[in-house]
């Protein structure tokens, strides 16, 4: 999607208590209770889709912050990888009015707000950009600390295949946007993927690996333990992937979000999970979404 092609996402409902986006980088390895923007007020918003410009480093760096919180990463770099393939990728902002919209395209986000980003980043060819090197060997090690021998293994194998690149997928927003949000920018990103492809860039994928955020509610008094997805889409993800592992990041977080919650009289403890998913199903991922979201 170029910068000035935009896609007018459905309008949404959301918390006007919402204080995300005033958040600093003292707070961004903090995470947000699934439930913490539940409020009584609901405010009308539109959203759009458009290619990420210079002005959104800092808050498209604040939303990779969220997801990796105190790994060694460099998410400032990341961002400007992510800015810079602008062919491929859309970042959510929400809309301008008529006016606005006809403002150069270079200041269009200057005092906008990212919320949220979708797109993929190739960890096979840009495996010399410093971020790009640091989350590999942030997954290697995660898989090493957390996964069974035989995920460990298909990891190592998946990151030193030079002939089937890997896709890192990022699909992350505000935590009060609801899910529909999710189909037309994976729809976006899967349009512009097939672009890059029949240009000869590389964007041929074998697997694409996900991140992915979610709260357990501990087993308690005979109750099993249930998860709750922080993007309603990404429960139904990690059912299709070909193998994952979880890790928790209560350590990770700050003392008032380090997964002492209650709902009810249970703990919910923050996760990480990283999905592997074959590349080529994507469309049908993306149409199965769709469907899951709607209840179908």
């Amino acid at each position: 999607m170029s910068s000035n092609k935009r896609k007018n996402l459905n309008q949404m409902e959301v918390d006007a208590n919402n204080d995300e986006s005033s958040s600093s980088d003292d707070d961004d390895d903090d995470e947000p209770h699934p439930d913490a923007y539940r409020g009584n007020e609901e405010v009308q918003v539109d959203f759009e889709g458009r290619a990420p410009v210079d002005p959104d480093a800092q808050g498209i760096s604040q939303l990779l912050q969220r997801l990796f919180l105190r790994a060694h990463i460099n998410c400032n770099q990341m961002a400007d990888l992510l800015i810079a393939q602008n062919y491929v990728g859309s970042v959510i902002c929400q809309c301008e009015d008529d006016a606005e919209s006809e403002t150069d395209d270079d200041n269009m986000a200057e005092d906008g707000t990212v919320f949220g980003i979708t797109s993929v980043l190739n960890l096979s060819t840009k495996k010399d950009q410093p971020s790009i090197s640091q989350l590999r060997t942030f997954l290697l090690e995660r898989a090493q600390s957390n996964a069974t021998k035989e995920v460990q293994q298909r990891m190592r194998d998946l990151l030193d295949n030079e002939e089937h690149h890997i896709g890192f997928l990022i699909n992350e927003r505000f935590i009060n946007i609801p899910a529909q949000i999710s189909v037309p920018l994976l729809q976006n990103l899967q349009q512009e993927i097939d672009a890059a492809k029949a240009k000869k860039m590389k964007f041929t994928f074998d697997t694409l690996l996900l991140l992915v955020k979610f709260h357990r509610t501990e087993a308690k008094k005979g109750k099993e333990s249930e998860d709750h997805y922080t993007n309603a889409e990404d429960e139904l993800l990690s059912e299709r992937a070909k193998f994952s592992f979880e890790y928790s990041v209560a350590s990770e977080c700050d003392s008032g979000m380090a997964g002492d919650w209650l709902e009810g009289d249970a703990v919910m403890t923050p996760y990480r999970k990283l999905l592997a998913l074959d590349a080529k199903q994507l469309p049908k991922l993306i149409n199965d979404i769709q469907k899951y979201i709607n209840g179908e």
